[in-house]
């Protein structure tokens, strides 16, 4: 597939390519188009996602299906307490023979990386991450190492089980884009999967389809989506009021609103449209909120979830009419 050349069909070319990774992706996680479509959004609008739910639910299934329908590179990192963070981003090796050091790169210099319950592994080796997340390269032994481009970190973590976890700082939560859970398949899909048991490997099915370069073409035309100037307000509001609320105890900083502007323009020329809507943010709210809206403890005693405090703020805050 490649890009077409001007407006209308740069739009059109964009819509279908993303429906063609959906329909491609559902091929091994059954049951879940919406998550597979904020998955994509993610990827798309430069950033990472964070994947919290049960096991056996399938997030590493859709972190494979993604890899496995871009053709381009991939890595798995199982994150034990053990894990270095040298691990991850590769070592400096002394070669005896040319008299010369040489750099070893690790698992994070791919273009998809799978970081398996990252909550296992010890805040000096999640630390790792920081860096190569925000800024796009490592630092070894001094020296800054780029990594490929596009660039998308996928995290998994079990919020149930806590034994030998090491829960991740704020300041590691704010550089995923996104956080979603993948959840439980509905009835017709997991009818599907029983029938169809004979599959071990679902993610064996996804074939590449595109080029992992044209990636970047897409978040171009994602970034010429236009934002009404009223979008932007209702966007503002949004992060004033979430510092105000009962409950919470840090709201949405500018870093967040950036976020959500980045998201929901992806969200709309993924849907053919070449401008934002204010259901649009309503619609990715609770993915790009979810993570960095801190509750204090009190709520947390009280047994408040943070999607009720987002369904709250939505509710408070008046949403806009665009302008024809």
């Amino acid at each position: 597939m490649t890009p077409m050349t001007i407006g209308g069909e740069r739009t059109t070319w964009f819509r279908e390519t993303f429906e063609a990774m959906t329909q491609n992706m559902e091929k091994a996680v059954l049951g879940k188009r919406h998550v597979i479509r904020l998955t994509l959004t993610c990827l798309v609008s430069e950033g990472h996602l964070l994947l919290e739910d049960v096991p056996g639910t399938g997030k590493t299934m859709l972190a494979r299906a993604l890899a496995g329908t871009l053709d381009g590179s991939h890595a798995r990192i199982q994150f034990t307490p053990d894990l270095l963070p040298s691990d991850v981003t590769g070592v400096t090796v002394y070669d005896q023979g040319k008299g010369t050091f040489s750099f070893h790169p690790g698992p994070i210099f791919h273009a998809i990386v799978l970081a398996d319950e990252i909550n296992r592994a010890s805040p000096k080796t999640q630390s790792a991450l920081l860096e190569v997340m925000e800024e796009g390269h490592v630092t070894v032994d001094g020296i800054t190492h780029d990594v490929p481009q596009p660039f998308m970190v996928i995290a998994t973590q079990n919020p149930i089980e806590q034994a030998g976890t090491y829960r991740l700082p704020e300041a590691q939560l704010d550089r995923f884009l996104m956080k979603t859970s993948v959840g439980y398949p509905d009835a017709e899909a997991t009818e599907e999967m029983l029938l169809n048991s004979g599959v071990r490997d679902r993610a064996a099915l996804v074939e590449p389809i595109m080029k992992i370069d044209l990636v970047s073409e897409m978040s171009r035309i994602a970034d010429q989506v236009h934002v009404d100037r009223s979008v932007v307000t209702y966007v503002r509001r949004l992060a004033e009021a979430s510092r105000e609320m009962e409950h919470v105890r840090l709201g949405l900083s500018p870093r967040g609103c950036l976020a959500l502007i980045r998201v929901i323009k992806t969200w709309a020329v993924a849907d053919g449209r070449e401008h934002v809507v204010p259901e649009d943010v309503a619609e990715l709210a609770h993915p790009v909120l979810g993570h960095r809206l801190i509750l204090d403890g009190e709520a947390q005693f009280r047994g408040v979830a943070v999607d009720q405090v987002i369904d709250e703020l939505l509710d408070r805050v008046r949403v806009p009419s665009l302008r024809a």
